[in-house]
């Protein structure tokens, strides 16, 4: 991770370990800027300057490449390995049920308007996968909430080269749990109540067919509001305080969440795509808050 140097922290005696900049590329995403996919450290007049924010895709693209560095590898492992048999236990699952699935939605149609079922077929088709996507990825991120904050920390921790929180260990991130999840049961508070809504709105005829839709602009938002969270969490920013942030950058939000959504409906590739999100969320924190994102020192409660 690059030279390690022992500072003091904020005049309270603690210490904090400093990542050599110079010497740990992925912290030069913060303080450089990208051109021609090479990046370019600021000169030193311009060093407090904020570095410039980037696109949905661009965030994410630099969040994998972040998670495939040496120094974050092991806190992508293991989250990565609970997705992967929660992603197994869906696929055996809808492969047995998709079709039971799809009829359920489907309306009976007078035999005279048959023909329509071979248009509403795709639709109530993209209706089940949208649901299927969503649940999964709502489950994932509730088990692997603890190793996603640690995973976020860390990932900034190296974005701006001064890590102030503690080394690894197993007894950190227990500590790190009822936080987590505590957090996620907040998210499920303001998720599960548009789900049902949603969910019964598929069931309305005729009205169930902008369900699709509505489903997708949906799961777009709350993929920014759950990877955006990890490192909001992580400095103690509050649930409303969180939203009302992302909401002044509503576009951006929806920018990161639309590619984050798209690039985890690919299978084999969403199982990393996680951790990706995670990282690039990280980044969308620092550069899109500036200022207000500097660290504070981290405490396990």
């Amino acid at each position: 991770m690059g030279d390690v140097q022992i500072i003091p922290s904020r005049g309270d005696g603690s210490t904090a370990r400093r990542i050599q900049p110079e010497k740990t590329a992925a912290s030069r995403l913060f303080h450089g800027q990208h051109k021609a996919g090479k990046v370019t450290p600021f000169k030193r007049s311009e060093a407090a300057m904020p570095a410039p924010a980037l696109t949905g895709p661009q965030y994410l693209r630099e969040g994998l490449k972040l998670v495939m560095s040496p120094q974050l590898r092991l806190f992508v492992l293991l989250p990565l390995s609970i997705n992967l048999v929660l992603f197994c236990g869906v696929i055996y699952l809808a492969i047995h049920q998709f079709e039971l699935w799809v009829d359920a939605f489907m309306p009976t149609l007078p035999h005279w308007l048959s023909f329509l079922s071979y248009i509403l077929w795709p639709l109530f088709v993209a209706l089940v996968l949208l649901m299927v996507f969503f649940t999964f990825t709502m489950v994932a991120n509730v088990i692997a909430a603890p190793f996603n904050g640690f995973l976020s920390e860390k990932v900034e921790a190296v974005v701006r080269g001064v890590d102030e929180s503690p080394a690894f260990s197993w007894a950190e991130l227990v500590a790190m749990v009822p936080r987590t999840l505590a957090r996620e049961a907040r998210k499920l508070g303001y998720m599960l109540p548009r789900m049902l809504g949603l969910f019964i709105l598929s069931f309305i005829p005729v009205v169930n067919i902008i369900a699709a839709p509505l489903w997708l602009l949906f799961g777009v938002w709350m993929m920014a509001i759950q990877y955006i969270d990890y490192p909001a969490d992580n400095h103690k920013l509050g649930w409303n305080e969180m939203l009302g942030w992302l909401k002044t950058k509503r576009w951006q939000s929806l920018s990161f969440g639309g590619i984050v959504y798209v690039a985890l409906l690919i299978p084999v590739v969403n199982l990393l795509m996680m951790p990706a999100a995670v990282a690039g969320a990280t980044l969308f924190w620092v550069r899109e808050r500036g200022a207000e994102a500097l660290p504070t020192r981290v405490t396990r409660t």
